[in-house]
């Protein structure tokens, strides 16, 4: 398959500013869980980012639209894999999250099939993963469940998660792996923590 009719199955990829890599966003008034989370003061998805600034214009609502339709579509895995294959990094949802078992099941296809990517995948969506076993997800696959409140625990019973903190809480300065970006100009860097499967938290300054 070529990148170009792959680029179309799918809706094409995204390119956050942040990132190192390339990512794939929803929309996220699609999320399952965060959609409800983001009318809830204190939860880590409220004042969701990716409800508001460029990704509330008329052609990312489009895009992400385009790629929510095309989860569907028979050929998704193949065209995701023939996009992704030879980028060392990937970020699976700058904005949105897993749809159902489905979905899910398919990224871990794509990952199979690209060994030489590593992948983050962040979601709120623990109950997809609630009967999976951790030692089924491929090598290099990451997948961190987020913390549903801000300065809570993210599940104990998951070994990858994220975590959002103030800098008004007791934690923040006990945090053992705090994302560097806003220190960074919003940027990775050379950071690569959130990828790393040595790192079972990773903990981010609340905005």
């Amino acid at each position: 398959m070529l990148k170009k009719e792959a680029s179309k199955i799918v809706g094409g990829l995204s390119v956050p500013s942040k990132m190192p890599c390339y990512s794939i966003n929803l929309p996220a008034w699609a999320c399952k869980l965060g959609s409800v989370l983001a009318k809830i003061s204190g939860t880590t998805c409220y004042g969701c980012y990716a409800l508001k600034n460029r990704y509330i214009m008329p052609i990312q609502q489009a895009a992400m639209k385009r790629r929510l339709e095309a989860l569907d579509h028979e050929s998704w895995t193949a065209a995701m894999i023939t996009l992704i294959t030879g980028h060392k990094y990937f970020r699976w949802h700058d904005s949105g999250d897993l749809q159902g078992p489905a979905h899910l099941k398919n990224i871990i296809e794509v990952a199979k099939a690209t060994p030489d990517t590593k992948h983050w995948l962040p979601t709120r969506e623990h109950q997809l993963l609630a009967l999976m076993d951790p030692a089924i997800i491929p090598k290099n696959l990451i997948i961190r469940i987020s913390a549903a409140k801000v300065n809570g625990r993210a599940p104990s019973w998951w070994p990858w998660t994220s975590t959002v903190v103030s800098h008004d809480s007791p934690s923040y300065g006990a945090t053992k792996r705090l994302c560097p970006a806003p220190n960074q100009g919003g940027k990775c860097k050379s950071c690569r923590a959130c990828w790393s499967r040595d790192i079972s938290n990773v903990a981010y300054a609340k905005h």
